[in-house]
């Protein structure tokens, strides 16, 4: 049976925040099981990859998080939230594990920048769908993520800010509240076009997490 549309996922007032979930499961499930995410996941990680992992990252967050600031009065307005926001977090953590060279000395993969010029191209919906997808991802998986990095490379809490939300003392209710703020967007952009871009966002995901694993790991 073929899977159903992006248009018909978010017909009948289906909430956004839950067509955006069915939409994304089995991509998000390859995520979760390719590349250099696998790794982290199962602990065989090397330091070098999770570095090259974070330094591909912190310009999709420092372009996603320009956008939002732009956003002003926007229908975006909602999901500018200065607590989630990932790029000042990354740099520190780059800084403590690479020094104060990392921007030079870490390269930036074909697919990371082709990752951030996604997210600087897309319109304010697929913008949306990204953020859905790596903020609520932060949120449900970081706790894990931390704990496995500080067990198998030895980080400390100082070196895993990524991880941690300092401003957001209820992770549950904030991942609530953002998902109803996701469902008040639905008015205002092409739902079906943030449910394509939020597939599409993982994909971007998969081929960074698969080229850092390719590049960290090379074949004879």
């Amino acid at each position: 049976m073929p899977e159903p549309s992006p248009a018909a996922l978010v017909k009948n007032g289906r909430p956004l925040s839950l067509a955006l979930r069915e939409a994304t499961r089995d991509v998000h499930k390859r995520a979760e099981r390719t590349g250099v995410i696998r790794e982290l996941l199962a602990g065989t990680a090397g330091h070098g990859a999770y570095l090259l992992l974070l330094r591909n990252l912190e310009p999709v967050y420092a372009a996603m998080e320009r956008r939002l600031e732009a956003a002003g009065d926007g229908p975006l307005r909602e999901l500018a939230r200065p607590g989630l926001y990932r790029a000042a977090a990354l740099e520190r953590d780059l800084r403590h594990l690479a020094g104060a060279r990392w921007r030079h000395e870490i390269p930036l993969l074909e697919a990371g920048a082709a990752y951030q010029q996604r997210v600087e191209e897309v319109s304010a919906a697929g913008l949306a769908a990204h953020a859905y997808v790596r903020y609520l991802g932060d949120l449900n998986g970081g706790r894990i993520l931390s704990r496995v990095l500080g067990e198998t490379l030895g980080l400390t809490t100082r070196e895993l800010g990524f991880y941690h939300f300092p401003a957001i003392p209820d992770v549950p209710r904030c991942i609530a509240d953002y998902r109803a703020a996701l469902d008040r967007l639905a008015p205002a952009l092409d739902t079906a076009e943030m449910v394509a871009e939020a597939r599409y966002a993982f994909e971007c995901n998969i081929a960074l997490s698969q080229s850092v694993e390719e590049a960290a790991n090379p074949g004879p």
